[in-house]
């Protein structure tokens, strides 16, 4: 453990005056205090420059590059973590984290996890902590699945996502914590998922995949400048929490093959902000959730107030971004900007169907650049995925308020795909500044089903005639005459 030098520039000034003379002149002693001054500041630091601080009872030096973030600072090498790849480091990881637990009386601490390969089992986090990954440190997930624990199935979801029964754990996790950091010189959490893959594939699997980072019921959580890869499952997961950023991440997985390794997955979520990213993985980039039919519904808890902006995603065989399915607890007030999705099978999809109950409301897209992708704007309600039998088909989701402004792209297939029901009607839709360049020259390219809303100003291809059409200053130019329209195509 590592601990701060206390400044000692008082105590040496003290020291100093007890070895002048009484008789000296006022302003003699004023002058050689202030050179005792100036020598202790310079002492401080060279002190500094070379980073000294007290090891365990030994002094050592540590990465001048790696900067305290907090005032006592652990270097994971110190409880006898060895970073070859091969040697298991979980004792190491967890000795260091209870030191850390230890310390929240002092403000908590910094584990500092150096360059090399360092494999480890599962270990969990603890309040007031900074878990700091060094340029070059790589944390790699043990392929075993026998080291990693089972946990109770979420609250909202009824059970494990695939399996009935309990689910493996994250590769690192944490409960009910406060003032959580994870951060680095873009130091990698690598959760060798392959061989996760396979055996999901091959159905040798007998719970739920674990996440690579899953933080729960938890408040005051930082995650920056760092990069995850290969999760056996979802990337970023937090479940029930509030305060979180997440910000100037790299998040990858095969864009084939990596099943249902969706990038960030904030689930029943509140104050939230993403940014500053890029995200290509083998499921959705960034999926909001809040909690699975009649389970999301009694545990009640939405995904509110999230922000994402300037972040880039691709996702091959699924959306970008998308809100759902799993939508029950209610997701509103979602604003995303200045949004890149390139090379994807959808840009921003909602999903949803009946039995999920629950709302999405106030989601607001601003600057949304499509770049090969095959459908642009996605609502779908009807997409039949259930738990179990316990559901309510009668419990009916309500999507309302969806704002699309500043739309632009090229070589997209289906710009707008919304695909409402006469149970589930899509109301409240706004499109401003739309153009979007087409690469199938087809009619419908522009699909609606059940849709309310407004189109402002020019939009292209042209929208459907479910929507009232104004001008740019908002004058009504021309009234829809038919909002149940069905002009849906799935055809290409």
């Amino acid at each position: 453990m590592v601990e701060i030098s206390p400044p000692c520039g008082r105590l040496q000034f003290l020291q100093q005056r007890r070895w002048l003379p009484v008789t000296l002149p006022y302003p003699l002693t004023v002058f050689i205090g202030m050179w005792i001054l100036v020598f202790c500041s310079i002492f401080l630091w060279q002190k500094n420059s070379f980073d000294v601080v007290r090891l365990f009872g030994h002094t050592a030096p540590m990465e001048g590059s790696v900067p305290r973030l907090r005032q006592m600072v652990l270097n994971l090498s110190d409880f006898g973590a060895v970073g070859d790849g091969r040697t298991l480091n979980t004792k190491a990881f967890e000795s260091a984290v209870a030191a850390i637990s230890r310390l929240r009386g002092k403000g908590g601490g910094q584990l500092n996890v150096p360059a090399g390969r360092w494999l480890t089992a599962p270990f969990n986090l603890t309040s007031h902590m900074t878990l700091f990954l060094a340029e070059g440190a790589i944390i790699l997930g043990i392929q075993d699945e026998n080291y990693w624990p089972l946990m109770p199935p979420l609250p909202s979801y009824g059970y494990g996502r695939e399996h009935i029964g309990p689910r493996y754990g994250s590769l690192i996790h944490g409960q009910h914590l406060k003032d959580v950091v994870i951060t680095g010189h873009n130091g990698t959490i690598d959760g060798q998922g392959q061989l996760w893959w396979i055996k999901y594939r091959k159905k040798l699997l007998n719970y739920t995949r674990g996440p690579l980072l899953q933080i729960m019921w938890s408040s005051d959580i930082v995650i920056s400048n760092i990069t995850l890869r290969d999760s056996p499952f979802w990337t970023i997961h937090p479940y029930d929490c509030k305060n979180v950023t997440l910000s100037s991440l790299t998040i990858l997985a095969p864009v084939t093959g990596a099943p249902n390794t969706d990038g960030i997955d904030p689930d029943s979520c509140e104050n939230m902000v993403i940014e500053n990213s890029f995200i290509c993985v083998g499921d959705d980039g960034i999926a909001i959730k809040s909690g699975w039919d009649q389970y999301g519904i009694a545990y009640g808890r939405p995904s509110t107030n999230i922000l994402i902006r300037n972040v880039t995603l691709r996702s091959v065989v699924s959306a970008g971004l998308s809100i759902g399915s799993e939508m029950s607890g209610g997701v509103s007030n979602i604003t995303i900007e200045d949004i890149h999705v390139w090379e994807s099978r959808r840009g921003v999809r909602i999903k949803t169907a009946p039995g999920r109950g629950g709302y999405v409301r106030g989601v607001s897209c601003r600057n949304l650049t499509l770049d090969n992708v095959r459908v642009g704007i996605v609502v779908k309600t009807d997409y039949n995925e259930h738990p179990d039998a316990g559901y309510d088909p009668r419990a009916l989701p309500v999507i309302n308020g969806l704002s699309f402004v500043g739309v632009h792209g090229r070589g997209v297939r289906v710009p707008v795909r919304i695909s409402g029901s006469d149970e589930i009607p899509v109301r409240g839709v706004t499109l401003r500044d739309m153009s979007v360049g087409i690469s199938y020259k087809k009619k419908h390219i522009f699909q609606c089903s059940y849709v309310e809303g407004r189109v402002f100003g020019s939009v292209f291809p042209e929208p459907c005639e479910n929507f009232d059409r104004y001008d740019e200053q908002g004058r009504l130019v021309k009234l829809s005459t038919n909002q149940n329209a069905t002009d849906i195509d799935y055809g290409f």
